[in-house]
């Protein structure tokens, strides 16, 4: 149950730090910042969900 623990956590603070990078992006002042802000989110939600799906027993990625 450990390693699955482990999993749960960090795809939580993936989702975390998702969440974190949309909304600085939204507070930024700077067009070139928000996008980066945004797409680092867009790359963790979806990291985050291909770990999710991997810890749930699919065995390939999404792309």
């Amino acid at each position: 149950m450990k390693e699955t623990d482990a999993a749960h956590r960090h795809i939580q603070e993936m989702r975390e730090q998702a969440r974190k990078a949309g909304q600085d992006a939204e507070r930024t002042g700077d067009p070139a910042e928000r996008e980066r802000l945004r797409q680092q989110a867009r790359q963790l939600e979806s990291d985050s969900e291909q770990e999710s799906m991997m810890a749930a027993g699919d065995i390939y990625p999404t792309e």
